[in-house]
């Protein structure tokens, strides 16, 4: 944290143009860094599955399972689907986890054990939408999320929403008929939000009704064209849903799923064969792996679950209802895909980080059934400087991961790449498409001039530079570094 005098200020500065930059350059500087102390926590999840449906859930479970020592999971609660409720699809992958949970220990600590996850399955009533949500319709998983939020925990609770999310909207319609309005916010200020498109009404009512919850989403339904828009498509439905081009499509098909995850072991038994799409719901905690990319209090950051930014979508055909308040919605990033083409779409912003999420997967699966020196584990890149820098259009800004290591002795790759669209200032060569200019982009060391810029805002704002260090090992393992450079009048 820091320390709240150095807000203390001269209002005669302040109000001149150069004091108002400056002062608001100290307010980047100091939400970045409490921005990067929060992100190296563990988060805290609900999740809310309609599992028993399309068998991409129960895929998205078992990839879950191999990232349990990343998060704090809090609940695993079965919604509705088709007339039902499916806790029992939640408990067999559960089971399956708890036959390799002791292997995957030898890898990386902190997995949860199975006994611990099967007391957190629970289960929503098996009602669609708003029908299943006002008096009388508590449910144990509504009763597990209340407790979830209560608790003595001051880290925010993640809710990610597969299907629909009626468990979420009776727990919120419960508080508010139960407490004080002070006491309601306070509750609502703990949720973050990620759900995938909406699936039923009680979405778009959550989001209405609720306009301070932080709520990541596409809005809209599959049945109107919606799933088609959705930045979580771009997962893996190239070919039926998503319908777009740039990405490795070898890497999402049934096939490699075969060969990479299926074949490894129990965990990999109850992985089932896609029926439209690999992983449709993965996306909505992917943003909370510590792979050093992500930061989940910034959805505009970017990461493996996306990039969003926070505003007020205007009313498509397959939205349910208008939006009535800003959310965290769809946002584009321009990326050179496989096909050598540059792509600019909000599914981009997922599928650019496609071959290091799956190697990862991949590479997690091997844990589950190998010992520890048959398997690849990740590099740890470290910067030799702040992960903050400010520096003044014209500088020359020194970069430098010298100190990475890798823990299985393999060689390394590095790329620095500037992330525009994370950032406030624009970068981009618009004669050459070039989105940066790091001079020894893939070295160790490499550095990169400020350049000066008439585009908005004029000379300032913040600069992402993302380090990527990609090991030798099979499969290809990458974690990142992310260092923000603010540049100052």
């Amino acid at each position: 944290m820091y320390d709240s005098k150095v807000m203390l200020y001269d209002s005669k500065f302040c109000n001149a143009p150069q004091g108002r930059s400056i002062y608001l350059m100290l307010f980047v500087v100091l939400s970045v860094a409490c921005a990067i102390a929060s992100a190296a926590e563990k988060s805290r999840l609900v999740v809310l599955t309609d599992i028993g449906g399309d068998p991409d859930d129960q895929m998205s479970m078992v990839r879950l399972m191999t990232y349990a020592n990343h998060l704090d999971i809090e609940g695993l609660i079965a919604t509705h689907v088709n007339g039902r409720v499916n806790p029992d699809r939640i408990l067999q992958i559960v089971e399956a986890y708890g036959k390799v949970r002791d292997n995957l220990e030898l890898h990386e600590p902190g997995y949860p054990t199975e006994e611990y996850l099967q007391k957190r399955i629970s289960k929503g009533i098996p009602i669609d939408g708003m029908q299943g949500v006002g008096e009388g319709k508590n449910s144990p998983g509504s009763k597990l999320l209340i407790h979830a939020v209560d608790c003595d925990d001051t880290r925010p609770i993640w809710v990610t929403v597969w299907g629909g999310p009626n468990v979420l909207a009776q727990a919120l319609w419960n508080v508010r008929a139960t407490r004080s309005q002070d006491e309601l916010a306070k509750f609502v200020a703990k949720l973050r939000v990620y759900a995938i498109s909406d699936q039923d009404d009680s979405g778009p009512w959550i989001r209405k009704e609720f306009p301070d919850l932080f709520y990541i989403v596409t809005p809209g339904v599959n049945a109107g064209g919606g799933f088609h828009h959705a930045t979580w498509i771009a997962i893996g439905g190239d070919k039926f849903h998503g319908r777009f081009g740039g990405a490795d499509f070898s890497l999402v098909t049934n096939e490699w799923l075969d060969r990479n995850i299926r074949s490894k072991g129990p965990l990999g038994a109850v992985y089932p064969h896609w029926q439209f799409m690999m992983e449709g719901d993965s996306p909505s905690f992917l943003n909370l792996v510590n792979n050093g990319l992500s930061y989940p209090e910034h959805p505009n950051w970017g990461g493996w679950g996306g990039r969003y930014e926070l505003y007020t979508p205007r009313m498509e055909k397959w939205f349910m209802e208008p939006e009535t308040r800003p959310i965290w919605t769809n946002v584009q990033d321009e990326v050179l895909g496989n096909d050598g083409e540059w792509h600019t779409t909000n599914h981009a912003t997922i599928w650019r980080w496609r071959s290091a999420y799956q190697n990862d997967f991949a590479a997690r699966m091997d844990w589950t059934i190998k010992p520890y020196d048959k398997a690849n584990h990740p590099p740890v890149p470290k910067l030799d400087h702040p992960a903050m820098i400010t520096a003044r259009p014209g500088e020359r800004v020194n970069l430098s991961a010298t100190g990475s290591t890798d823990p299985d002795g393999d060689a390394l790759s590095y790329e620095w790449f500037c992330y525009e669209e994370a950032g406030t200032r624009a970068m981009s060569n618009a004669r050459t498409g070039v989105k940066h200019d790091i001079i020894g982009f893939d070295q160790p060391k490499a550095w990169l001039k400020v350049k000066t810029s008439r585009v908005m805002p004029p000379g300032t704002g913040t600069m992402h530079i993302i380090l990527a260090v990609t090991d030798h090992g099979t499969p290809r393992l990458t974690r990142y570094q992310r260092v923000i450079v603010t540049v100052i009048p």
